[in-house]
Parts: structure tokens; C-alpha cells; sequence
């Protein structure tokens, strides 16, 4: 990153913090300690984070003061938040890290200045989390993973497709993609052996996912099914599946929820299954985690797990839509 661009994100990051630190007014300013969040980015998961944080810390009474950012998913932006954080001494710092080796810098030096990090979703390497994370909120990406591919090699021994092409559009710039699609991966051929994986592309954003997917259409025009292994790949694949006039021939199975996912499974032509982990739930957990530091509670597990949940079919979709309507995961 250009050193005048980076100055200018430092500079953003402090004007942000002196900007959360002055909501107080006169009263002390942290007196019942100071938090740093950090979402990934704008997507539904991170909106439903930011909800759970703020009731869980809401409902324990006395609550910290919160000095939150989006990432957007860029490492810089990320390192320019927790260098301005850890200068100034935050009691603990909630984050969701935009890479497993990019960001060990930043969660080092929080470590090493006395801060405990609460990873959520994804976290650095697990070597790495070892080390300097005291925490990490995590659905089982194995079993999420499995979900998919119980869900998809179902639909395809209903429908009597015996060799199935698969494709994957992935987030696996993540380790708990790289989990998710080894979880869907074991879970298909356990029920499906003669199951093919033909292609395995990246896309974190939906446009990204919508290209990856037309470019795997074009290559394999006899695919079966794509899985996404986020929200975005989901969309994408779904989209590029209608795009290309191919309802009916090709499904889409993928994961995390939203009303645009939901209202994608209640039409139930092309998303077919769905497994999700709810950002609210996630949300509560990691600030939990940090008001249980706060009070000098130290858990012996690195890991704390959290339920991974199951959608099928337009009524699943229906539901979902009937319990969210607000629309926050």
C-alpha cells in the first residue's frame, strides 16, 4: 500500500476512534472498560455480529464503550484500526481477521501490547491464534461444510444423477473456507462416491462469484450443481445460473443466510439447501468472550463453538423470512 495512502487510513482510523471516545460527553470516558470490533465487511453475517455485540454488551449492564470499524476486507485498513486501538490501550479488541497471514501482524501486536483478541468466523493460522488470540467464536467449519454436501448429494440420489459434476466457488483465502469445502467434499462422496469436483474458483464478492461461476458454465457445460462456500459465492452462482438460462438443469447449494438467500431458497427453482451460522448468536458469544476477559475469566479452549443450522426447501426459506424481518442473519 502506498505510504500516503496508509497515512490516510491511520489518520481515518484515529479521527474514528476520537469520535467514538467523545460520545462519553462528560462522564468517564471507559469507565466500565473499552472494546474494538472490527467487521469484515458490509455483508448480512457482519450487520447480525453487530447486533448480537451491542445486545449481548447492552443486556449485561454497565457496558463498555465500543469503537468499531468495517474492514471492508482490506488487511491495510484492518492494521490502521488496531494500531490506533492498541496505542491507546482498549481492553480487549472483537475481530473477524481479513486473512489468515495478513493480519498476524496487526493481532500480534495487540497481544503484545497487553490487549486479548477475540477472533470470530475467521481467525488468523492456528498456530498463530494460539498464540496471540484468547478466544475464537467458530462454528464448526467441518460441519458446515457437511451440511452442503449431505444436502447435495441427497438431491442428487433423488433425482437419480449417478456421475454429477460439482463445481466450488470459494472464499479460501480463509482456513475455514478451506475446512467448509473439505467438509462438503467428504460429506458428497460419503453419499455419492462417483461425485466430481471439475472446477474450484474464488470469488469473495458477488460480481466476482457471478464471473467465476459464467466462466465454469462456459467450460463445463454439463455441470450439475455449484456449492458456495459463503453468501457472496451463493449469490453469485445462483445468479449466473439464471443468467445463462439454466434453471432446471443446474442447483445451487451454498451457505450463510440473508432475505436475499432466503427469498432465493423460497423460489426453490435453483437454490436448493443453505447452512448458515447466525451473526446475532456469534455476536453475543464474542462479546461474552470479552466481558468474561474483562472480569478475568480466561477459558482453558481456544475454541468455543457455535451452532451451525440447516436450510432446505422453500418453506425453510419462508420461515426464515417470517422470523428475520428485519432481515439482520
Amino acid at each position: 500500500m502506498p505510504r500516503s495512502l496508509r497515512r490516510r487510513a491511520v489518520r481515518f482510523a484515529t479521527l474514528m476512534l476520537v469520535a467514538a471516545l467523545a460520545v462519553s460527553g462528560c462522564s468517564r470516558i471507559g469507565e466500565n472498560g473499552r472494546i474494538a470490533v472490527v467487521y469484515l465487511n458490509a455483508e448480512g453475517f457482519y450487520a447480525g455480529v453487530k447486533v448480537g455485540v451491542k445486545k449481548a454488551f447492552a443486556d449485561a449492564g454497565d457496558a463498555p464503550q465500543l469503537i468499531e470499524t468495517n474492514a471492508r476486507s482490506d488487511p491495510s485498513q484492518e492494521s490502521a484500526f488496531i494500531d490506533t486501538v492498541s496505542s491507546v490501550q482498549v481492553d480487549a479488541l472483537i475481530l473477524s481477521p481479513t486473512s489468515a497471514d495478513a493480519s498476524v501482524p496487526a493481532v500480534r501486536l495487540a497481544h503484545d501490547s497487553g490487549i486479548p483478541v477475540i477472533c470470530y468466523n475467521t481467525c488468523v493460522t492456528e498456530s498463530d491464534a494460539r498464540k496471540y488470540v484468547d478466544s475464537w467464536i467458530l462454528g464448526s467449519p467441518q460441519e458446515f461444510g457437511r451440511i452442503g454436501g449431505e444436502q447435495m448429494g441427497n438431491y442428487f440420489i433423488e433425482n437419480g444423477i449417478t456421475h454429477p459434476k460439482v463445481a466450488v466457488i470459494n472464499c479460501e483465502q480463509f482456513e475455514v473456507c478451506i475446512q467448509r469445502r473439505q467438509g462438503f467434499e467428504q460429506a458428497l462422496k460419503g453419499l455419492v462416491p462417483t461425485a466430481e469436483i471439475v472446477a474450484n474458483q474464488q470469488g469473495l464478492l458477488v460480481d466476482e462469484a457471478v464471473e467465476a461461476s459464467e466462466r465454469i458454465l462456459t467450460a463445463h457445460p454439463d455441470l450439475d450443481a455449484f456449492y458456495g462456500e459463503a453468501g457472496s459465492m451463493t449469490v453469485g452462482a445462483v445468479r449466473a445460473v439464471q443468467a445463462r438460462r439454466l434453471t432446471g438443469r443446474v442447483v445451487v447449494f451454498g451457505g450463510d443466510m440473508s432475505t436475499q438467500i432466503a427469498q432465493m431458497l423460497q423460489e426453490g427453482s435453483v437454490l436448493r439447501g443453505v447452512a448458515d451460522i447466525s451473526g446475532i448468536t456469534v455476536g453475543e458469544m464474542a462479546a461474552d468472550a470479552a466481558l468474561r476477559l474483562l472480569r478475568g475469566q480466561r477459558s482453558e479452549n481456544l475454541i468455543v463453538d457455535a451452532p451451525v443450522d440447516a436450510y432446505e426447501g422453500p418453506d425453510a426459506g419462508t420461515r426464515w423470512l417470517r422470523e428475520h424481518p428485519d432481515g439482520i442473519p
